[in-house]
């Protein structure tokens, strides 16, 4: 339409200037004017499009009606208000309690313990126990009763970035060699008494930092001596450093452990015995954790001193463990090869064989390595396992072993074949560990386990004293809200022991040996106990249940069948 437009607005113009060029003369004009279009040219077509649908539907009107019938109510809501949670009485936890008990063999338990609240950061404790029984051993002429006393107070100290406790305790021990050979028992009058007491003193104490370097660090002094005028002095320093490095955690331990003692006599002289070991070590590890990974890298340097024989020696150990969570709770593999040097003690062995003789020759333990490899886990939620190999050599391992018998003399307490000796050898070991433990639920849990083991000797015969396989079972069961009990079966396998007599050709010439095996035996245990209230309770403990007077050590049967019934009281001041 817009193209039409201008031709006949040009056709015009051209009509009209054909009209004055007949009055002015030739002249002709032409006008060019070129176009352009433009989004602004179009316009927009004003029209409703039409449907052509055959079918036309038509919206229906809607309505709505409620039929109201009004109801009678004499409902009148309350005031609502917030629901409590009923919570559990806590448990009273009493400062103080006292033990006391009774049995058979007129055997004495008796136990106090104290708390006493300084101030709100500070305590100070007293523990007192005391086991005793008067003996009566079937087949056992000579007396063998025997007791044990323990004092110790201590005192703790929490404060804001630390806290540390000390301790001071004494200790009296009495035992008696009534292992007599059996020719020697017509020698002895009936109750005679061979009678050995230890004593103990001993100081100690340990103090923990927080945000610091300088972790923990534990110290103690221990005097111990006998009625033989044997004496020995034992210091311990142990203090630990701890620095995190590159995200990890860097641990430093510094041990600083010296023994010091004398003996009145040597067993088959009356020369004394002096002693003198200073053991410094140096412990460093890096632990490093990654997601189900924990394995700690370290190492350590031991100098261990012989000061009485101005003798030294430097140790060097690994000390790498490692474990892996390869399914979570249920499997994890762990390994390890680990060393150390370890200070023995006149107190260390008295306490594993109160039967040796004061004569002994002390000597540290170079364990050089204990390699194991294993796997723990749980089988379900409440159950259980830990399965472990290992291989360890140890260098001066104290093996305990008869002591001769004399039959030119027979002058001490501990003469009459009825004392043990302590003497080193290297022993490599070769053990398999495992273990079953069952948790049922809060009120029930079992656990089962054993450990076998092959031992190899250098220089002695056999590993003497030490059993082939070991096992234990052990229950508890809370019964409903008032009763108690618990039980304690175990088994050590056979072990072996050697006799040397000295003839009076010489105890060298004239020496003569026989190995001698202890059998195996079972022993079980079973406590049970009922509470009266939160305060009272009463026990019944029953030991050797099975009645086997089984020998624990050569010529050494046990107590038979024991039963003690006690009462525990919780109270505060």
């Amino acid at each position: 339409m817009r193209i039409l437009k201008t031709s006949i607005a040009l056709g015009v113009l051209f009509l009209t200037g054909s009209a004055f060029s007949q009055d002015l003369g030739s002249e002709t004009v032409e006008v060019v004017k070129p176009y352009t279009p433009s989004v602004n040219d179009a316009f927009k077509i004003r029209e409703v499009p039409s449907i052509g649908d055959s079918i036309s539907l038509e919206k229906k009107p809607v309505t709505y009606s409620i039929f109201s019938v009004p109801v009678a109510s004499t409902f009148t809501p309350e005031k609502g208000m917030a629901t409590t949670l009923e919570r559990a009485r806590p448990i009273k936890i009493y400062d103080n309690y006292a033990t006391l008990g009774f049995g058979n063999y007129t055997s004495i338990l008796a136990e106090f313990y104290s708390n006493l609240e300084v101030s709100r950061s500070d305590n100070f404790g007293i523990f007192l126990t005391h086991n005793s029984a008067q003996g009566g051993i079937d087949e056992v002429e000579v007396d063998d009763k025997y007791y044990d006393t323990e004092l110790n107070l201590n005192y703790s100290s929490r404060q804001r970035r630390m806290n540390w406790n000390m301790d001071l305790g004494v200790e009296h021990q009495l035992s008696n060699w009534y292992g007599i050979g059996e020719d020697y028992r017509s020698e002895l009058a009936p109750e005679a008494e061979l009678t050995q007491n230890y004593y103990s003193v001993y100081v100690g104490g340990e103090i923990n930092m927080d945000e610091s370097f300088f972790d923990r660090a534990e110290a103690r002094y221990r005097y111990t001596g006998d009625s033989h005028s044997s004496a020995e002095h034992r210091f311990t320093v142990k203090p630990t450093l701890e620095l995190p490095i590159g995200g990890e955690l860097f641990n430093t331990n510094l041990m600083l452990d010296y023994v010091a003692g004398s003996f009145d006599r040597n067993f088959l002289s009356e020369t004394g015995i002096d002693y003198s070991f200073l053991n410094a070590g140096l412990s460093s590890s890096l632990l490093v954790l990654r997601d189900d990974l924990t394995l700690n890298l370290g190492a350590a340097v031991y100098y261990g001193q012989d000061v009485e024989n101005s003798n030294g020696n430097v140790y060097i150990y690994p000390q790498v463990t490692a474990s892996y969570r390869m399914a979570g709770d249920y499997f994890i593999a762990y390994a390890g090869l680990e060393g150390e040097l370890d200070q023995n003690s006149y107190y260390e062995f008295s306490q594993a064989n109160p039967f040796i003789s004061p004569t002994l020759r002390i000597h540290p333990t170079d364990k050089q390595y204990d390699a194991y490899v294993g796997a723990k886990g749980k089988l379900s939620n409440s159950m259980g396992y830990n399965l472990r190999a290992s291989y360890a050599v140890e260098d001066y391992k104290p093996l305990f072993k008869s002591n001769p018998t004399h039959d030119i003399r027979s002058s001490e307490d501990y003469d009459f074949g009825n004392s043990f000796e302590v003497v080193y050898d290297k022993v490599k070991t070769i053990s398999a560990f495992g273990e079953l433990s069952f948790d049922v639920n809060r009120n029930f849990n079992l656990r089962l386990n054993g450990e076998v083991f092959s031992y190899n000797t250098d220089v002695e015969d056999e590993a003497w004293n030490l059993p082939d396989l070991k096992a234990s079972l052990e229950g508890n069961y809370q019964i409903g809200e008032n009763w108690y009990a618990g039980a304690n079966l175990f088994y050590v396998g056979e072990r072996q022991d050697q006799l040397v007599f000295d003839l009076p050709g010489g105890p060298v010439n004239g020496e003569d040996k026989v190995n001698v095996s202890l059998d195996s035996f079972f022993d079980l245990n079973a406590n049970l106990g009922y509470r009266f209230n939160e305060q009272l309770s009463a026990f019944v403990r029953g030991r050797n249940l099975l009645g086997d007077s089984y020998q624990r050590w050569h010529e050494y049967p046990v107590l038979g069948l024991q039963v003690m019934a006690g009462v525990t009281y919780k109270f505060d001041f």
